[in-house]
C-alpha cells in the first residue's frame, strides 16, 4: 500500500550535499521523491521533499526516519531532517500543544525566581535532573518551590519582565492561529507568569502550577495538584477532544522528560533543543534556536 510522506530538512544554511545525503538515503530506504520545494526567511532554510513508498504507512515512516537519521552528522546540531505523514500536512484543523520553559520561552522561570532568593545554581541544578528524568518532577518541583518561601510578591512582576519568547515562538503561534488551528500550551511553571503571555499571544488553551502567595510573600508551596507528565498528556487529549480534533492532527513540542507522554500522544511529537532522552523518544527534532521550523513539518 503506497503511503505519502514529506520529507522536511531545516539549517541556518543548508548544503547541497546534506540534502543529496537525505535524497539518496530515502531512495536506499524505498522511497521515491518527487521535486523539493525550497524557502528561506533569512533566519533559517528549508526543504521539503514529497516522498511516496510502498511499505505501508507505519512501516514506511519507520525506515524513512531511520535512513535520514545520522545524515546530518558532520554538521552537528546545524541541519536536521523530520519526516511526517503527508496527511498531517492537509487542510484539516489541529492542535499545536508546547511546553513552556525553554520551549516557547527562553527561559527556566523558577530559576529566574530563584535568582531573587540566592539559590538560582542549586535550583538550576536541580531542574536540569528532573528534566533529565532523572528525578521525580513533581517531587524536584516543590523541592524547588520550597526555596522561594518568604520571597515578596512583587518579584513575580519583575521576573514577568525579564521572560522572553525564543526565537520564532510568535511566528509560529501567529501563523497556526491565522490558519484556524487551535494552540495551546502546558507548564510545569506558574500562572502567574504564564497568564499575562497566553493572553497576549490569544492562545486557546494553557495550564500551569500555581504559586502560594500569603500577605504579600511567596509561601514556597504549590497551590492544588503539580502539572507533571501525566497532566500534561491529559491536557492533550482533553484540549484535542474539545477541539474535535483527532490525535493525529495534534503536534507537541517540549524540551523535557516531563514532556515525554505528551509528545508520545500527539500525532507528531517534536523534541526542541531538547535532553538526549527526549530527543530520542520524539517523532522529530528540532536542534536549531527557531521554534517555527515546527510550522514546515505541519505544513502550515
Amino acid at each position: 500500500m503506497l503511503s505519502h510522506f514529506r520529507v522536511v530538512s531545516y539549517g541556518r544554511v543548508l548544503p547541497a550535499d546534506y540534502l543529496a545525503a537525505v535524497q539518496e538515503a530515502v531512495a536506499g530506504a524505498g522511497g521515491t521523491a518527487g521535486t523539493p520545494e525550497r524557502s528561506a526567511n533569512g533566519r533559517f532554510e528549508v526543504a521539503v521533499l514529497p516522498v511516496s513508498h510502498g511499505g505501508g504507512g507505519a512501516a514506511g515512516l519507520a525506515a524513512l526516519r531511520d535512513a535520514v537519521a545520522g545524515q546530518g552528522s558532520g554538521y552537528g546540531d546545524e541541519v536536521g531532517t523530520a519526516v511526517v505523514p503527508a496527511a498531517l500536512a492537509g487542510p484539516e484543523r489541529k492542535l499545536l500543544i508546547m511546553d513552556v520553559d525553554s520551549t516557547l520561552i527562553k527561559q527556566e522561570v523558577i530559576e529566574l525566581l530563584a535568582e531573587h532568593a540566592g539559590k538560582r545554581e542549586e535550583v538550576a541544578a536541580v531542574t536540569e535532573a528532573a528534566m533529565r528524568g532523572e528525578l521525580d518532577f513533581a517531587q524536584s518541583l516543590h523541592a524547588r518551590v520550597a526555596t522561594l518561601a518568604q520571597l515578596p510578591s512583587d518579584v513575580i512582576g519583575q521576573v514577568r519582565s525579564a521572560v522572553e519568547l525564543t526565537e520564532g515562538a510568535a511566528e509560529l503561534v501567529q501563523a497556526f492561529l491565522s490558519k484556524g488551528h487551535a494552540v495551546a500550551v502546558v507548564s510545569g511553571g506558574f500562572s502567574q507568569i504564564l497568564d499575562p503571555l497566553a493572553e497576549e499571544l490569544k492562545l486557546n488553551y494553557w495550564r500551569a502550577n500555581l504559586l502560594g502567595i500569603e500577605d504579600g510573600r511567596l509561601t514556597g508551596k504549590v497551590v492544588g495538584d503539580v502539572v507533571d507528565r501525566a497532566v500534561k498528556e491529559s491536557s492533550l487529549r482533553e484540549w484535542a477532544a474539545a477541539e474535535g480534533i483527532d490525535l493525529a492532527r495534534t503536534i507537541a513540542i517540549g524540551d523535557g522528560a516531563n514532556d515525554l507522554d505528551m509528545l508520545a500522544a500527539a500525532g507528531l511529537g517534536v523534541a526542541f533543543n531538547a535532553k538526549p532522552a527526549v530527543r530520542a523518544a520524539a517523532d522529530a527534532a528540532i536542534t536549531i534556536e527557531h521554534l517555527d521550523v515546527a510550522r514546515y513539518f505541519a505544513g502550515v
